[in-house]
């Protein structure tokens, strides 16, 4: 058995090539995106309140990104405010 290799490459080919990728990469970006809700987990506001507590927010940071009350944080915290 034999194997020959050829060191000469001709442009025509690869130029042909080249187009069919580019087309084929044109439509695979048109079509849209199907959502994959398999890998998606959902937490509750308390989960994140803790989360982004632990992450080093402020209080009124997490409250105004969850759209929550400061007094709510306080509450999923145990923070009283007395």
């Amino acid at each position: 058995m034999s194997i020959s290799i050829s060191s000469s490459l001709s442009s025509s080919p690869l130029t042909s090539a080249n187009s069919s990728t580019a087309t084929v990469q044109s439509a695979r970006q048109s079509q849209p995106t199907p959502v994959q809700t398999a890998d998606t987990v959902r937490i509750s506001e308390s989960q994140q309140v803790y989360q982004l507590y632990n992450q080093g927010q402020r209080i009124s940071q997490i409250a105004a990104s969850l759209r929550l009350t400061v007094e709510a944080v306080n509450g999923y915290l145990g923070i009283s405010s007395s």
